[in-house]
């Protein structure tokens, strides 16, 4: 028997190829791996793939890549694989069917430093009365201790609650890519017609950005309780803003799991690995108390249908032993640096950075819902410039939240139009 993996990632080819010995001399099932050239994915699948030996498992870039591979993708819901996978709503699915499940994942959301936060909970004259961080489940609450922080930040010897909004040019990526994937996330979570957001967003030609006073909550906070005052923050890069919080200046920043090498890699770094946290965006939305990170991929995996019966199980088999069993999770882990978004993981299993630890219990958490990284929607780089630029000028106050709203609105229908 033999199967065929066409993989994506040129970097660890190398690794799958060990992988591929391994479950050989395991199980008598050869694995042939071959690795698409860097950027030629897609062009070297549609060859692959009409060949009579054709991949059969090979990579879809999400729903949107379902739709250009439909036909090719077996319904994979009845399998331990699917099982496995620690929050379903991550699978790329069409009615009851699932034809893509995530095999690494990313997330962002608001990182915090547990140890000024327990000090700032400690305070007897504290304004709230909440007891931890975890206690915080709405924009409400949120903004409630980071006023009260501002107001005690000497005692907690910080210069600010949130480190800089870094506004500068080639910069603004956490605000107008990141940040509003919430807004329009829940925008197009309310049209009835689709299944998924990203899906809702590309074919929508015009948005409302009706959750767009939400956005304005968040944004506010954080340059009404920064380290920086918003006159400076046109100057401020995302380095400034990691260095700030690995330096104990600020209690808060927002950044994804990427950011603990940064932060870590910071001279005169204080951030313990145990303090560091992530805590959801909160932006004011009903219901957000259920609210997880913002998590995502572009990396998915499918199984080809029009291969036998016998060599779809095959593949199902090959993944499901690559994310259970003990020799595979350890490939998973150590040598692909991969955050498996799988319960089969035991923390002892799990990858020793702390963020990355936290993404996984966050979407582990019972009742809570990612959110997935509606951003792929978005219309253009264009676009997001736009919307960075006249967040600029909004917090230096040329231009009003309605001129920003306006702007938004504007230039996702002129980007779609082009």
């Amino acid at each position: 028997m033999e199967i065929y993996f066409l993989n994506f990632k040129p970097e660890i080819a190398e690794v799958y190829q060990r992988i591929a010995t391994d479950y050989e001399s395991e199980t008598g099932v050869k694995v042939n791996v071959v690795t698409a050239a860097s950027g030629t994915y897609e062009t070297t699948l549609k060859s692959e793939i009409a060949k009579a030996e054709a991949p059969t498992i090979f990579q879809i870039n999400g729903p949107v890549g379902y739709q250009a591979w439909e036909e090719y993708c077996a319904d994979i819901s009845g399998t331990k694989l699917y099982e496995y996978l620690s929050d379903k709503s991550l699978a790329v699915s069409k009615g009851s069917g699932v034809y893509g499940i995530p095999y690494v994942v990313e997330g962002y959301g608001i990182i915090y430093n547990n140890a000024i936060l327990q000090k700032y909970f400690s305070l007897a004259d504290k304004a709230v009365s909440i007891s931890s961080a975890d206690e915080i489940q709405s924009f409400t609450d949120l903004k409630a201790v980071v006023e009260d922080m501002t107001g005690k930040k000497e005692q907690l010897g910080i210069e600010g609650v949130f480190a800089s909004t870094s506004l500068n040019q080639g910069e603004q990526w956490r605000w107008q890519t990141h940040l509003a994937n919430l807004p329009l996330y829940y925008e197009f979570k309310d049209n009835q017609d689709f299944d998924n957001t990203v899906l809702a967003g590309l074919d929508a030609k015009e948005i409302q950005f009706k959750y767009g006073a939400q956005f304005r909550n968040i944004f506010d906070l954080y340059t009404n309780n920064s380290s920086t005052a918003k006159g400076l923050l046109g100057g401020k890069s995302v380095n400034d803003s990691m260095a700030e919080f690995a330096l104990g200046k600020v209690a808060m920043v927002q950044n994804g799991n990427w950011a603990w090498s940064q932060i870590a890699s910071v001279e005169g770094n204080i951030v313990k690995s145990e303090d560091i946290r992530f805590m959801p965006i909160y932006t004011g939305v009903v219901g957000e108390e259920t609210q997880g990170l913002c998590i995502g991929t572009e990396n998915y995996l499918s199984i080809n249908c029009k291969v036998s019966q016998e060599k779809q199980n095959a593949s199902i088999a090959f993944l499901e032993w690559l994310f259970s069993s003990e020799k595979g999770k350890a490939y998973v882990t150590n040598d692909l640096g991969f955050i498996a978004p799988y319960t089969t993981f035991k923390e002892n299993e799990k990858p020793a950075d702390p963020l990355a630890r936290e993404v996984l219990a966050w979407m582990e958490r019972d009742g809570t819902v990612s959110v997935p990284w509606t951003f792929a929607a978005f219309p253009s780089e264009d676009f997001k410039n736009y919307f960075g630029d006249v967040l600029l000028e909004y917090v230096q106050g040329t231009k009003t939240w309605d001129d920003v709203a306006q702007i938004v609105i504007d230039s996702w229908k002129s980007e779609k139009g082009s």
